[in-house]
């Protein structure tokens, strides 16, 4: 009997605890009165954060659903990440951290074809394609990514691989694509389009440098822009200026450059 009424006991007071516990977190006291956020905020205010995420949260401190409240933030144009804590007893910290846009996106022929979104977006400096207001974008000379779906990140990683490369030449890319097959090709803000083929980001670089190398020295022969150049034939290049046509063979490219790279 007193092993029963010990059991009996401890079944009550938890029952009694569970009951004062659900009375506690239904008063008034623990319903949300503010929410505090910090972190990037250059996109948005906190009050534009506040309308967007509100609609979505629901309950109060001790009912709130942390991962859904997240998703709610997480959902906001430009933001990347948000972190949700309580802060006792009624509040709530949001930590957020937004996109850093890089690069423009728009996907490559193969993928409007299949009745994928033909809009363009944004690549931030992670390499992750999202969604944004491109008039809320303050740097207006991003290069445009184009490739296949899931690449953004690689082409990110050889626009920055090359980049000081056309920066001997003065010259910025425009736009950078990428094929289904794996041939990329660069259009130049001198208008010039460079075709650079297949291969390791190691193999591309050499090819751009070895092409950086003696172009200069052509255009100079010629006082004309380079208007096309294929970097893909093994033994040269195929040059194009406005007005004029050649092709620089391995023979040609050791005449203007006296310490051809090996």
């Amino acid at each position: 009997m007193n092993l029963t009424s010990q059991v009996l006991f401890s079944v009550a007071a938890v029952a009694a605890a569970f009951l004062l516990v659900q009375w506690l977190a239904r008063q008034p006291v623990f319903q949300l009165r503010g929410i505090s956020v910090i972190g990037d905020v250059t996109h948005n205010s906190a009050a534009t954060i506040r309308a967007n995420a509100l609609p979505a949260m629901s309950g109060n401190y001790f009912t709130m659903d942390l991962q859904q409240t997240q998703k709610a933030f997480s959902a906001v144009p430009w933001v990347r990440q948000a972190v949700v804590q309580r802060v006792w007893p009624n509040r709530i910290r949001v930590q957020l951290e937004e996109h850093r846009a890089a690069a423009m996106w728009s996907p490559d022929e193969s993928t409007a074809r299949t009745g994928s979104s033909a809009i363009d977006q944004l690549v931030n400096t992670h390499g992750e394609v999202f969604d944004a207001n491109l008039g809320d974008v303050e740097d207006q000379e991003l290069i445009t990514l184009r490739g296949p779906e899931g690449s953004a990140a690689q082409m990110l990683n050889m626009a920055r691989t090359l980049a000081p490369v056309w920066n001997r030449l003065q010259a910025t890319v425009d736009e950078m694509s990428l094929s289904g097959r794996g041939s990329w090709r660069v259009q130049l803000d001198t208008g010039a389009v460079i075709e650079l083929g297949r291969g390791s980001p190691e193999e591309l670089l050499a090819r751009c440098e070895q092409f950086v190398a003696t172009v200069g020295q052509l255009t100079t022969r010629y006082q004309r822009p380079v208007q096309y150049a294929d970097l893909r034939h093994r033994d040269g290049y195929a040059l194009r200026l406005r007005g004029v046509s050649t092709t620089l063979s391995a023979a040609e490219r050791a005449a203007v450059d006296p310490k051809p790279r090996r």
